[in-house]
């Protein structure tokens, strides 16, 4: 199969067609591939002004890393799943007359004895060219892509992105007041702990809705909360003091918060437009998660925004969400459904307008 158009080479970066200098021509959009541990997720978008309007969006579970905490590969129906994905998006790419794409794979490819070798057959059946990003470039992007919903305020702030395979924290200074400049990474840390590898090594809810199946749920959950806690250990005893400042603000980016935030507001499906940007009292997102963790899998499944995809894994979110709010007590919670795809097409178009600037800067210089 040839290449698509607009998919990456190389380092996971390309011109698709168009002027390779100077401004894109009109219609021409951007697209951002991310393929992680859990999902599979694409958008497109043209840009406007500062901003950007999407035109086109995918999004599927695909759980790639499903038994790789145990195995340390991806199995052959993970892989399967995956490039069914994204052979979607490759379908996408050809379709939208894209001028520049990124696309992106992460924990899962990172810590797979097989990662490189899926990488190149993702290559070959679908001409997607992935690029295995590190965690501090994944943490990077997060915080390019959803700074801009972090509640104003002067004090110090940690943006987290809870993925499948691992889970991203970042420590930033006081960004401008109306939150156009990108706030300084202040320091970070990446742990092994996704919604995906945390269900894989704690071991799935055995589903008995007897007292003995309760008493194992919290058992369960304690357990996931200590792992946690101490891969955290580290990263907590740095920002100590930094997390005891009186005006610390606190974003989150994953499948996790959206999710605890629509039960939050009793949505019968998901909507993004009331979940993106929101702001939820800490304490009522650890209450949310202590009900799931006691819930059955039946009866997680049966709530709605939750459904049989998200009915185990959203346990362990849940168990790193709360330990997060331990390690950074923010007193209210911003909910993001945005990230890793936005800060990429935010990285291309603002590439793309320097080169511009300079271009421009060029033609103006007297000759001679």
């Amino acid at each position: 199969m040839g290449r698509p158009t607009g998919a990456p080479t190389g380092a996971g970066r390309t011109l698709a067609r168009g002027p390779a200098r100077g401004s894109p021509a009109r219609g021409e959009a951007y697209a951002a591939l991310d393929l992680g541990t859990n999902n599979c997720r694409l958008l497109i978008a043209r840009p406007s002004g500062r901003d950007f309007t999407v035109i086109d969006a995918f999004s599927r579970v695909v759980k790639l890393g499903e038994g790789l905490a145990t195995t340390g590969r991806l199995s052959d129906e993970a892989m399967d799943r995956a490039l069914g994905a994204l052979s979607i998006c490759a379908d996408k790419l050809r379709r939208r007359n894209v001028r520049l794409a990124r696309s992106v794979a992460t924990e899962a490819c990172r810590r797979a004895e097989n990662g490189a070798e899926f990488i190149e057959r993702v290559r070959r059946e679908t001409g997607i060219a992935l690029d295995i990003i590190s965690a501090e470039e994944e943490a990077r992007l997060a915080v390019l892509g959803c700074h801009i919903l972090l509640e104003a305020g002067e004090g110090p702030a940690m943006i987290f992105d809870i993925g499948g395979g691992s889970t991203e924290l970042v420590l930033l200074e006081a960004g401008d007041a109306e939150g156009r400049r990108v706030p300084r990474i202040l320091d970070w840390q990446s742990v092994p702990w996704g919604v995906v590898s945390l269900t894989d090594t704690v071991g799935e809810d055995d589903g008995r809705e007897c007292e003995a199946g309760q008493a194992g749920r919290i058992e369960r959950y304690a357990r996931m909360r200590e792992l946690v806690r101490e891969s955290f250990s580290d990263f907590a005893e740095r920002i100590g003091d930094a997390s005891r400042a009186s005006d610390i603000r606190l974003l989150g980016t994953s499948g996790t918060v959206t999710t605890l935030a629509s039960i939050h507001l009793d949505l019968p499906h998901y909507d993004r437009r009331a979940v993106d940007g929101l702001i939820v009292n800490s304490d009522d997102m650890r209450a949310i998660s202590a009900r799931l963790s006691g819930l059955s899998p039946a009866q997680r499944c049966a709530l709605p925004c939750i459904g049989n995809d998200r009915a185990d894994l959203v346990v362990a979110g849940c168990a790193i969400l709360e330990t997060i709010l331990d390690l950074w007590p923010a007193a209210r919670l911003g909910v993001a459904d945005r990230g890793i795809r936005e800060g990429i097409l935010r990285s291309m178009m603002a590439a793309d307008r320097q080169g511009e600037r300079a271009l421009k800067k060029l033609r103006e210089r007297p000759q001679g």
